[in-house]
């Protein structure tokens, strides 16, 4: 028997995409490029072509959602980096999003089971800001992860139950190399998100040891990590021996994100370590720099895992393009681009992919790579 899950990288509803949907935000901002949201939307026109108004919430995942129909992911989990609030109090950082929370069906049309909130832009409408996020989500059903009233709930992992037995326990933490303050940090007394004091093995050892406590037979442990900067392929050691020390102390995923773009994947002793997700859905179309990194090609992935040992049986790796704010599947040259780069980078973490005749990526058990590094 197999389990199946979804993952993504950032999934970014706030600003210019908020202000297409049925119920937007006031539109001002407070950043030294634009006044107004809608700045975002113009943007997007220009390089695409008009964008409609009030689109139904389903419009901004596009093709995406049939993927997620056919394939039936036993557990869809995704980086939610924005804030979902009416609050009009920004934190003092220049770049602020938020979606409203009566768009919040843009959510729950994709049947979301958990959003990581530890990152840097859930805390960008202050205080007040999260408190409605996390009220806003669980009162629609979606678990979340890596944020709360305090440090204990920030702490505490989403639970999804799978419907064969067992449970996804997904655990948000955050690192200030992406960029996320200190004082964003929960304590006893404050709300905040999951902040790591490091990336050291004393900390992975420590949060080994809390999911340890947690874990119940048949339980799925995914270690969700906002980490790194924007741009830049490269993985730092200290990244790389924090995942590896993560599955050696029994998380069976490593999801990392914060990178505009996708990363190298790695199989680490049967388990899969993607070290940068990249954006999934944002309103980054038509804004200049970084254009070698292709931002606006994003990826699905989605891992099968043995139920008997939770490792990796197979990775299917979906590209999809951001055109119009709607996730669109690419063309042929766009996919094979992304597809170069994304193999080029996993090599160099000893893993190979290939493309499928469907034109998806996908890590096969059965390859040599895959069984070498399947060794305990």
């Amino acid at each position: 028997m197999e389990l199946s899950l979804f993952l993504c990288g950032d999934v970014m509803l706030g600003r210019g995409i908020d202000q297409i949907l049925r119920h937007p935000s006031h539109s001002q901002l407070y950043e030294a490029y634009a006044d107004t949201a809608l700045a975002y939307v113009h943007l997007a026109e220009e390089a695409h072509g008009r964008i409609p108004r009030h689109v139904d919430p389903a419009y901004v995942w596009g093709d995406a959602l049939e993927v997620l129909r056919v394939r039936e992911p036993d557990a869809r989990i995704i980086n939610l980096e924005t804030a979902v609030t009416t609050s009009n109090t920004p934190w003092p950082k220049g770049i602020n999003y938020r979606m409203h929370p009566a768009n919040i069906r843009c959510l729950t049309v994709a049947q979301i089971d958990c959003c990581v909130l530890a990152n840097n832009h859930v805390l960008d409408w202050g205080l007040v800001g999260l408190r409605e996020t996390l009220a806003t989500l669980r009162r629609t059903g979606i678990q979340t992860a890596g944020a709360g009233q305090q440090a204990a709930e920030a702490a505490t992992p989403a639970v999804v139950p799978l419907v064969q037995g067992g449970r996804v326990l997904t655990y948000g933490f955050a690192s200030t190399t992406s960029g996320i303050p200190r004082e964003w940090a929960a304590t006893d007394s404050q709300a905040g998100v999951n902040l790591l004091p490091d990336l050291s093995a004393q900390t992975a050892a420590s949060l080994a040891e809390m999911a340890r406590v947690a874990r119940k037979p048949g339980d799925v442990l995914v270690a969700s990590l906002h980490w790194g900067g924007n741009c830049g392929y490269d993985v730092p050691h200290a990244q790389r021996a924090f995942a590896h020390a993560l599955i050696d102390g029994g998380f069976s995923i490593v999801h990392g994100h914060s990178s505009h773009h996708a990363k190298g994947i790695e199989l680490y002793r049967g388990r899969l370590i993607l070290y940068g997700c990249g954006d999934f859905i944002n309103d980054y179309e038509g804004i200049s720099g970084y254009e070698e990194f292709r931002s606006d090609l994003a990826l699905m992935y989605l891992p099968r895992l043995d139920e008997a040992d939770l490792r990796l049986v197979s990775l299917e790796v979906i590209p999809m393009q951001m055109r119009c704010f709607r996730l669109n599947r690419p063309s042929n040259r766009d996919a094979a681009w992304l597809f170069q780069v994304l193999a080029r980078e996993s090599a160099k973490l000893g893993t190979v992919l290939v493309r499928s005749a469907n034109g998806s990526f996908c890590v096969e058990s059965d390859s040599a790579t895959f069984r070498r590094h399947s060794v305990n």
